[in-house]
C-alpha cells in the first residue's frame, strides 16, 4: 500500500429535517388539534483514531465525505427518522487541521479516540410546539437547520519514541533493521527509503520502545533538495533523536563532518524546536575501518564537528554496539517517563490545591 501522510478533505454535515404544520382530522375527534411533527436530525461526521490502519491514501481519493439529511416531520405527531452519523478511520497520530484558518481541530494520538469534525443540524419543531392557550391552532412551524461544512487538511505525524536522522546511506535502514522488526528495503545506493519505517525494538519482554526511520536528507533539503524535508514531520513526535554518521563512505572525498553539520542546518531551518530535541551521535560502518585507523577517525570527526554530547559506536550490519546503545535509549526514555509523569502528577496537585502542611509550623495546633 503506498505511503499517504497528507490529504485534504471537505466534510459536508447533514442538515436537519423540517418540521410540519398539521392538524388531527379524525372522526369524533372535531377538536383534534395540531399534530405536526419535529424532523430528525442531521448526520454528523466523526474522526476516529485506527491503530490498524498507517496511511492516509484513502482520503487522497475520496475527498467529500457528506452525510445524510434528517428526514422531515410528518403528521399524527410522527417525528422525522434522524440520518445516522459518519465514522472516518483515521491513522493513529493524524493531525486535522482547519484550512481556513490554520485551527488544530484534533489530534489523534489515542487508538479509539473519536473527534467531530461537523455537526449535523438539528431538526424543525412541528405545529404541536406553539399550541398554546390563546392559539389552539397554530400554523407556525420551523425549518431544520443547516450542518456544518469544512474544508480540512490531514497530516500524518507518526508516534515513534526514537527517530534515525543521517545522509542517504548512512545506514539507517541496517540500523533499524538490526534491532526492532522492521524489515526495510536495503540497498547500496541512495534514497532506498521512500517513506518513513516504524520498528517496534524490544528490550526485553515486558521492555520496548518505538524507533522511525525516514528518508536520508541531504544539503539543500529545506529548499526541495532530495526528497526535501517533507518527512521531518514524523520526527516532532519523538523524545530522542539519532543522528547516524557513515565512517566510511564510499567516496573518500566525502567529509563526514560537512555532511554531519549540513542535517543539522537543515533541521534547524525546518523546525528550531525540533533542532532543540535531545540528539545522540551514532557513528555507523565502523567494521569498515580498519581498527588500527578506529580511534584516530573517531576523535577527528568528534573534534572537528565540535560535539559535546553522547557518541555511540556502532555497526548496523554486524550489530556491533547496537545492544548497548539499545540499553542506553531504553533507560533514558524511562527516565523521560517517569519525569513527565511526575511533572503531571504535580499539575493536577496544583489544580485540587493539595499543599502539604508541616506539622512543624506554629501556624498548625493538633487539637486533641
Amino acid at each position: 500500500m503506498k505511503f499517504i501522510d497528507e490529504a485534504k478533505i471537505e466534510v459536508v454535515a447533514g442538515d436537519g429535517g423540517n418540521g410540519v404544520a398539521s392538524f388531527c382530522r379524525e372522526k369524533f375527534r372535531p377538536f383534534g388539534g395540531p399534530d405536526g411533527g419535529d424532523g430528525g436530525k442531521g448526520g454528523s461526521i466523526f474522526a476516529v483514531a485506527d491503530r490498524n490502519i498507517n496511511t492516509l491514501v484513502d482520503y487522497r481519493f475520496a475527498k467529500l465525505h457528506r452525510a445524510k439529511h434528517g428526514e422531515n416531520g410528518r403528521g399524527s405527531d410522527c417525528y422525522g427518522k434522524g440520518a445516522d452519523d459518519i465514522y472516518l478511520r483515521m491513522p493513529v497520530g493524524t493531525l486535522v487541521i482547519d484550512q481556513s484558518d490554520g485551527a488544530i481541530i484534533a489530534d489523534l494520538t489515542e487508538h479509539g479516540q473519536e473527534t467531530l469534525l461537523a455537526k449535523g443540524g438539528e431538526g424543525g419543531w412541528g405545529n404541536i410546539h406553539f399550541k398554546t392557550s390563546t392559539n389552539r391552532a397554530p400554523r407556525q412551524k420551523s425549518d431544520g437547520k443547516e450542518g456544518e461544512r469544512r474544508d480540512l487538511k490531514l497530516e500524518l505525524k507518526v508516534l515513534a519514541d526514537v527517530g534515525l536522522l543521517g545522509m542517504p546511506n548512512a545506514g539507517k535502514s541496517t540500523f533499524i533493521a538490526s534491532v526492532s522488526n522492521a524489515r526495510p528495503k536495503i540497498a547500496d545506493y541512495p534514497f532506498t527509503t521512500l517513506h518513513p519505517n516504524l520498528g517496534v525494538v524490544r528490550v526485553s519482554h515486558e521492555k520496548s520502545f518505538v524507533i522511525a526511520d525516514i528518508p536520508g536528507l541531504i544539503e539543500g533539503a529545506a529548499d526541495g533538495a532530495g526528497l526535501g524535508v517533507q518527512f521531518l514531520r514524523h520526527l516532532q513526535r519523538t523524545r530522542l533523536l539519532l543522528h547516524i554518521i557513515d565512517m566510511a563512505p564510499f567516496d573518500a572525498n566525502v567529509d563526514p563532518v560537512k555532511e554531519a553539520k549540513a542535517i543539522v542546518k537543515e533541521l534547524k531551518k525546518y523546525d528550531e524546536t525540533l533542532h532543540e530535541k535531545p540528539r545522540w551521535l551514532v557513528l555507523n560502518k565502523l567494521d569498515m575501518v580498519p581498527d588500527a585507523e578506529r580511534e584516530k577517525r573517531i576523535k577527528d570527526f568528534v573534534k572537528r564537528f565540535g560535539w559535546k554530547g553522547p557518541v555511540f559506536r556502532i555497526s548496523g550490519l554486524t550489530r556491533e554496539g547496537c545492544d548497548d546503545l539499545v540499553k542506553e535509549i531504553y533507560d533514558y526514555l524511562a527516565t523521560q517517563r517517569a519525569l513527565e509523569t511526575r511533572e503531571q502528577s504535580g499539575l493536577v496537585e496544583e489544580a485540587m490545591g493539595i499543599i502539604s502542611i508541616d506539622a512543624d509550623d506554629p501556624r498548625f495546633k493538633i487539637i486533641e
